[in-house]
């Protein structure tokens, strides 16, 4: 049964025979059906078909046996899908045509709402029944990491565009935040529709953090 998964048994501090194992970007490149299925399409292509979404997260549950999938997909996703100009570029990241500057930037953020993204609506709901006991944890950005990517225009070391609309526009910026974590909220729900989720089982200081965990 799922509920006495190793996962969902830690998340809930129950004891288990061992830590439970998954691995942080276990879908990825170390996989050669990984780079196979890949071959001669995007990522934010194959973060939008719900076919490659599902093979992909299944891949590392059948070669290493781990103890959870993790949802195939990219922070930047909900953004894409909220309307934002933004591209993977490889060997860089996420690029923003239009980075944040003023407040009359934010119109191109609009609300989102589960329809926007059927692709995941789809591929949960399939790999509810591939899995079966096996739990599917599922991640979103944080509303920094985004924010920064968002004012940055891409990758940062500094993020000073970041820092500097931080402390020089305090508004603006509670704006951008409060924008990006209503963005979030959506693509849990459309989780939630298809998974029996135990919550939030972990805080995160990392770019992306586990947001359910399901059958």
């Amino acid at each position: 049964m799922l509920a006495d998964s190793l996962l969902v048994r830690a998340a809930r501090g129950r004891p288990g025979v061992r830590p439970p194992v998954w691995f942080m970007r276990q879908a990825g490149r170390s996989l050669p059906e990984y780079r196979a299925v890949r071959e001669g399409t995007t990522m934010l292509e194959a973060c939008r078909n719900p076919e490659l979404i599902t093979e992909i997260t299944l891949q590392p549950v059948r070669r290493y046996g781990v103890d959870a999938a993790i949802l195939f997909s990219d922070i930047i996703v909900p953004l894409a899908a909220a309307g934002v100009g933004v591209d993977i570029v490889p060997g860089v990241g996420p690029v923003i045509d239009k980075p944040v500057r003023t407040v009359s930037d934010l119109d191109s953020l609009r609300a989102l709402h589960p329809d926007d993204v059927p692709y995941v609506t789809s591929a949960v709901r399939t790999l509810v029944g591939e899995l079966g006991d096996t739990p599917l944890i599922g991640f979103a950005g944080a509303p920094f990491t985004l924010a920064s990517y968002l004012i940055e225009g891409g990758p940062s070391r500094d993020y000073a565009r970041t820092k500097a609309l931080m402390h020089g526009d305090p508004q603006l910026w509670h704006a951008v935040l409060t924008r990006l974590a209503a963005i979030g909220h959506p693509c849990y729900r459309t989780a939630k529709l298809y998974c029996r989720p135990f919550r939030r089982y972990r805080a995160s200081t990392s770019a992306s953090v586990p947001v359910s965990c399901s059958h």
